[in-house]
């Protein structure tokens, strides 16, 4: 067999030749705008070389600070098309984090968006490494700024060569992306991708039984494209030749719902609370949703109420996925089997619930306390995979040693496997309640909690007891206009739960606090809620 490495310049290469009418849909500051993949095509070759121009060199780094829209994507592609490494750089975390990650990754250039700048300028002094600021904004100046040296992207463009070629001579192992996690403690951990990985994952990706993109699809990646790659969408799509829509900076649940309906969306992805705020507006009865095919749900377990709600009343299939930043990141999916589509209606959404079967190419295992857990749905344990889009590793950085080991990445998460062999998570290790020698899991009663038609959210954290170690705390957010007893949702848990699984107490809350990538903050639910709570309960 020919020895032909597996880079990313071969996925715009293809759109270039064989999909040049399709159109990538891109909502900005300014409004909508439409490109197709000739145009695409060009302006990554012209921001290839505009950045050789600025002197990036390969192997060094190229920060973007940027919402999803095509300017983006245009970096997703001309970055790694010298040799150079792509850097996905979370705009929400805290100006500390973005200082640490920027200097720790040594990026060489940044490109950021205007409604950034405030972020960027905010810890300039402190960055070290960073000779050149690039605006991606779609006026014609230049907005004001403290940052130096910097230039206009368009302007960048203007000047650049259409024609420039992609580099390839390249090590298929080299690498082409890194992305930092969200860091709930300490600082964030880097990941770096290799052209290899992606391409490979993108193949993943794109089966039938995974999410089975095509041309024909029309994509909306709402997960960020700071965030693991908008999941991979980005690169898979290019790469597919399909049509492509990016929601943009700042959108709310409005902006979504219209962009799904305008644009006849077939396909999208992001974490549940998203969806959650999107059901909200769905109710309104103004949108046409038939296009949607599917609705990937990930970086959290799904509530099962949201996957319900989507299948029943909009009768559109909300597909949870499981992955991190470590495993590039698809690693599982909800995918129906066969001989499991004409199963009773319960019994489908039980199945849907969980995070599905491994990825082709995957392996996995279940440690428990006694070794492998039994695949039996009911015995709990860490997943552990290996892959060729796992990590190996850590960007320099100690925390290595911990979470990876013996040619496995341990992934913190506790789960469960059934005899189909789907994953379901339980918790995270470190979000495991531990009461009297034996787990309660927080994702089990969250998800109970959400089924409840007045819960609009419910976190559950563990709280300290001298008698039995740690109890479960529940925090519920209601549903706008709707109100419930405490009372009421004990005897709505009892129904599922043994009493020693109950919460102690129930919290009612205006909001639950999130992190940059919208899952639930419990350090800080714990941090502030412990001390309240921490007296022993006989």
């Amino acid at each position: 067999m020919m020895n032909t490495p597996l880079l990313l310049p071969m996925m715009m290469e293809r759109a270039e030749k064989f999909f040049p009418k399709k159109e990538v849909i891109s909502r900005t500051l300014d409004g909508i705008h439409r490109v197709n993949y000739k145009e695409l095509g060009k302006r990554t070759r012209k921001l290839s070389h505009a950045l050789k121009k600025l002197g990036v060199q390969e192997g060094e780094r190229v920060g973007t600070l940027a919402w999803n829209h095509h300017r983006h994507l245009e970096a997703y592609f001309a970055i790694p098309g010298i040799g150079a490494v792509l850097h996905t750089i979370n705009i929400r975390l805290s100006p500390q984090h973005v200082s640490y990650i920027v200097n720790h990754a040594e990026d060489k250039v940044l490109l950021i968006d205007e409604d950034i700048l405030p972020l960027v300028e905010a810890v300039q002094t402190n960055l070290n490494t960073v000779e050149a600021y690039v605006i991606m904004t779609d006026k014609d100046e230049l907005p004001e700024t403290t940052l130096s040296p910097v230039y206009h992207y368009e302007s960048l463009l203007k000047d650049a060569d259409p024609t420039y070629e992609f580099k390839k001579d390249l090590d298929e192992h080299a690498p082409a992306g890194m992305c930092y996690t969200s860091a709930t403690t300490g600082n964030p951990k880097g990941v770096v991708y290799s052209h290899r990985s992606i391409v490979l994952h993108s193949m993943a990706l794109g089966l039938a039984d995974m999410g089975g993109v095509r041309e024909a699809d029309v994509a909306m990646p709402v997960v960020p494209m700071f965030h693991v790659n908008a999941w991979g969408l980005p690169f898979l799509s290019v790469w597919f030749g399909t049509t492509q829509v990016m929601p943009g900076p700042q959108f709310t649940p409005k902006a979504l719902a219209e962009l799904i309906d305008t644009q006849k969306v077939t396909i999208t992805a992001g974490v549940p609370t998203i969806w959650l705020g999107l059901l909200r507006e769905l109710d309104t009865g103004q949108y046409d949703t038939s296009s949607l095919r599917a609705v990937l749900s990930g970086g959290s377990a799904s509530p099962k109420s949201v996957i319900q709600e989507f299948e029943l009343k909009y009768n559109i299939p909300c597909i949870p996925a499981y992955g991190m930043t470590e495993t590039t990141p698809l690693a599982a999916m909800s995918t129906l089997k066969s001989y499991q589509m004409d199963l009773p209606e319960e019994e489908i959404l039980n199945i849907r619930a969980k995070q599905g079967v491994l990825a082709p190419g995957l392996e996995m295992k279940v440690m428990g306390k006694n070794g492998e857990v039994a695949w039996d749905g009911k015995e709990m344990g860490e997943l552990l995979l290996r892959g060729p889009w796992i990590a190996d590793e850590y960007y320099k950085d100690e925390r290595t040693q911990q979470a990876f080991q013996d040619g496995w990445l341990y992934t913190g998460d506790v789960v469960t496997v059934d005899e189909e062999g789907a994953i379901k998570i339980v918790d995270r290790t470190k979000d495991l309640v531990k009461s009297g020698g034996e787990w309660i899991s927080s994702v089990d009663l969250e998800n109970t909690l959400m089924a409840h038609e007045a819960v609009y959210e419910a976190a559950v954290i563990a709280i300290p007891h001298e008698k039995w170690q740690e109890r479960p705390l529940a925090c519920v957010v209601c549903h706008e206009g709707k109100t419930v007893s405490k009372e009421e949702l004990y005897d709505f848990l009892a129904l599922q739960f043994a009493k020693w699984w109950l919460p102690d107490e129930i919290v009612f809350m205006e909001e639950i606090p999130k992190t940059s990538v919208g899952k639930f903050l419990k350090r800080a639910l714990r941090d502030s809620l412990n001390e309240h709570f921490a007296s022993s309960k006989e």
